[in-house]
């Protein structure tokens, strides 16, 4: 039988994370995956050079039941302290777009930084091994003065004063996700909020988006919005037509947001006050409408909404001199104000992440430690959610140096 204080089960980023802290702070620490490799998700992220955090990091970044559980856990561990980490390190790095950091080198880096971290903390990593089940005896049980966990493993039994969730959720099932956490959760009576997909393409019936299908490849800046009045959520960013549906930076965000069966309204031109270009054209250029168009949004796509106008009744396929101004109003309200209703969406497999998950209602926010005595869930496990561009990793970290203080504060 091994003994340890914590028993981390998980080996991704909120998981070695944690690890190291904890191991750093005096605790005799244990992490578990069922993986050979570790962090898998880091070595995948960002073109293989990981978005390892944001700039701009806030609690508004985040979704979930109850989006300021984040808050204090991200006040505690902000993206300065993850970056003067890599610094120390001697990691480069370097800011893409909108506060987004990425490994100058590799993704790589990042990795062996947190092994390095878990090293100085005298942290054990038994990979691969398969946890078969968890059991808690209460102090009264146990002839110890404390409770204590009885994990039974491929490797043997194993006995801890805690155990901490880092399983992540579903999404990309390749790099081995699996429901274990939400399993787990589930086994200790805690309350879930019922997982889905997120950054996620959407998907639309096939006949319905036969049109479009040739536009796949086609990348544009637009602006993005789905609900109505006050809980309308938009996002600026590119957007990628697919032969099933859309993705694309711009896509990904709002799928967070999108309900089954509800619409999402586009503007393919946000830059450009359409109306008022075509109207001028109009009066000074004797070029096809889909010429004129051309100058506003990428060729491929002025072609194919001029030729979808025929099928409605509208004829843009002539000079633009020629076209009514109800044509051209038609035209710009139509690009700039497409409404759609996706189908689905391409599920865990293109998922960048998984929403919803263990309850906030049953997790502590400032030690991540559950109604469970002793029992912990950090990172993706836990029903908080963050846009696409860095912010669930900064919430790996954030919520893993929580658990770690935390775990300090009770054990020792």
């Amino acid at each position: 039988m091994s003994n340890f204080d914590v028993v981390i089960v998980g080996a991704g980023a909120a998981g070695l994370f944690c690890a190291g802290v904890a191991g750093q702070l005096g605790l005799k620490v244990l992490v578990v995956d069922h993986s050979e490799k570790v962090a898998e998700k880091i070595r995948i992220s960002g073109g293989g050079r990981c978005n390892f955090t944001n700039l701009g990091t806030t609690h508004a970044n985040f979704l979930g039941n109850n989006p300021n559980f984040c808050r204090s856990a991200l006040s505690r561990y902000t993206p300065r302290h993850f970056t003067e980490l890599m610094q120390r390190h001697g990691i480069a790095f370097h800011e893409k777009h909108k506060g987004q950091l990425f490994c100058d080198r590799s993704a790589e880096d990042l990795i062996q930084m947190l092994l390095a971290e878990c090293d100085a903390g005298g942290v054990t990593r038994w990979q691969p091994c398969q946890i078969k089940n968890i059991r808690f005896l209460a102090a009264e049980a146990t002839k110890a003065s404390t409770e204590i966990y009885e994990i039974d493993s491929d490797r043997g039994l194993i006995q801890a004063r805690a155990v901490v969730v880092a399983t992540g959720g579903l999404s990309i099932p390749k790099i081995g996700a699996t429901d274990f956490g939400y399993r787990l959760a589930r086994q200790f009576e805690l309350r879930m909020v019922e997982p889905h997909p997120a950054l996620v393409p959407l998907t639309f019936d096939a006949d319905a988006w036969a049109p479009y299908a040739g536009l796949a490849g086609l990348s544009l800046p637009v602006s993005v919005e789905v609900g109505a009045k006050k809980d309308t959520t938009t996002f600026l960013e590119d957007l990628l037509f697919t032969h099933r549906g859309l993705s694309g930076p711009a896509v990904l965000q709002i799928s967070s947001y999108w309900k089954p069966g509800t619409p999402i309204r586009i503007n393919l031109a946000p830059d450009a006050d359409l109306l008022q270009s075509l109207t001028h054209a109009k009066a000074t250029s004797r070029k096809l409408i889909a010429n004129e168009l051309a100058a506003q949004v990428p060729a491929r796509l002025a072609d194919t909404w001029v030729q979808q106008g025929q099928t409605a009744g509208h004829n843009w396929l002539r000079p633009i001199s020629e076209a009514t101004d109800k044509a051209l109003a038609v035209l710009s309200e139509r690009l700039t104000r497409w409404e759609l209703t996706p189908t689905g969406t391409e599920g865990y497999k293109k998922a960048e992440v998984t929403a919803g998950g263990v309850d906030t209602r049953d997790v502590s926010q400032q030690t991540m430690e559950s109604r469970q005595s002793g029992l912990y869930f950090i990172g993706e496990v836990v029903d908080v959610t963050g846009w696409l561009g860095g912010y669930n990793f900064q919430w790996a970290w954030a919520s893993g140096f929580a658990c770690a203080q935390g775990l300090a504060a009770k054990l020792q």
